[in-house]
């Protein structure tokens, strides 16, 4: 909604359709990364940690995706299969039968992670700040751009 409002204001102040279009994709990446950051920001907030084994490990790195991660498997401390597959601490040389340090919701709001390097609050939002970043100035330029500075110029004596 807030992409489609901004879209919308540069649209009406004449701000160009190629800083429209920039501004627009910039927010829907932004848009698209903020509810994971989310979900860290309520798993550091008021997220247990417990340990998980591991089930079975899948090498994501097989297919065609560059960013391709391994994936593990895991069952809780109550030996109930958690519904994610785990990324953040699973590695090469992890086994089944591997303990994983795994955070959680109590409230089962968002998905179970594993514990990695980026917990707290900050981490999460210091990983969404690059992108809101560019957004502002790439909407600060197409605002800037849109206001005519001939007109300005006609105006002088």
């Amino acid at each position: 909604m807030c992409t489609a409002a901004l879209v919308l204001y540069l649209s009406l102040v004449g701000a160009g359709r190629a800083l429209v279009g920039i501004a627009a994709l910039l927010g829907a990446c932004l848009a698209m990364r903020a509810p994971q950051a989310a979900a860290g920001v309520v798993l550091a907030a008021r997220g247990q940690v417990q340990s998980a084994v591991v089930t079975s490990v899948e090498d994501g790195r097989a297919g065609a995706s560059v960013d391709a991660r391994y994936l593990c498997s895991v069952v809780g401390a109550d030996g109930v299969p958690l519904k994610v597959r785990i990324w953040r601490g699973c590695e090469r040389t992890t086994r089944p039968g591997d303990a994983l340090a795994v955070v959680y919701d109590p409230k089962g709001r968002v998905p179970p992670r594993g514990l990695g390097d980026g917990s707290g609050v900050a981490g999460p939002l210091r990983d969404l700040a690059p992108w809101v970043a560019v957004l502002v100035a790439g909407s600060m330029v197409a605002v800037i751009r849109s206001y005519r500075l001939s007109s300005h110029a006609e105006a002088r004596p």
